[in-house]
């Protein structure tokens, strides 16, 4: 698997999303309209209401935004992790897009994630596109043939060409003896710690540990020794 991958050309990602409002009732009357034909497809019983549902609007780029996405990369024997945060989608992007078209626009470079090239690849260009960014090069797939496409996904990888199950980042750490990246939330507790805790700092922490978690696991994928604690440098 990889055996000849060069993990300095490599940025590990992770995002951070939410709904868009804090509520159901902070959409506009048409999205509402938009949401409840959405809901309708996700309700396991029809007492479930769309605003119950409102909850989940977050794992689509039509009904949430991007709070925070964090990056790693080695250096020597650094790994070192920053974050793009913040509540302006528009500027967390446009920095996160310097820093592609910028350091990661060779054509040896990569992009890896865990359920990327279903979630965070495509999250990340659509809200672009929405808000008036030029995709960088590493996100145009338009036109591409697939061994073009310089995206690499752990999840995709231990799947082994099964497409059955989904394995979470969770499972994979622990059966791989990486230390877990879900010790204080998971995912599903982000949008209530953003708009109702308005604690930011906490989400961007869970975020940076997941990329490390997953730089962990490509790791154990090319049966290297795991990334030391002391190696691991935080950017402001």
């Amino acid at each position: 698997m990889f055996n000849n991958l060069n993990l300095s050309h490599v940025l590990f990602i992770d995002i951070e999303t939410v709904p868009m409002h804090a509520t159901y009732d902070g959409l506009s009357d048409r999205m509402k309209k938009l949401w409840d034909k959405k809901a309708s497809h996700l309700r396991t019983n029809e007492q479930t209401s769309p605003e119950a549902l409102y909850d989940r609007a977050g794992i689509y780029a039509e009904f949430g935004k991007i709070i925070c996405i964090s990056v790693g990369y080695f250096n020597g024997s650094e790994f070192r992790i920053k974050s793009f945060y913040g509540d302006e989608e528009k500027i967390l992007l446009e920095d996160f897009a310097e820093l592609l078209n910028r350091h990661f626009s060779q054509a040896e470079n990569l992009l890896c994630a865990h359920n990327g090239k279903e979630f965070d690849f495509p999250y990340i260009a659509r809200r672009m596109l929405v808000n008036g960014i030029e995709l960088p090069y590493m996100l145009q797939l338009s036109g591409k043939k697939p061994w073009e496409i310089r995206h690499i996904d752990t999840m995709e990888l231990w799947k082994f060409g099964d497409y059955k199950n989904y394995t979470s980042l969770e499972l994979l750490t622990a059966i791989f003896e990486i230390p877990t990246p879900k010790d204080d939330i998971d995912g599903s507790m982000v949008g209530s710690i953003y708009w109702q805790e308005k604690d930011l700092n906490r989400i961007k922490v869970y975020c940076q540990k997941d990329v490390l978690a997953i730089a962990q696991l490509m790791k154990r994928y090319l049966n290297q020794p795991l990334i030391k604690e002391e190696s691991v440098v935080f950017i402001d």
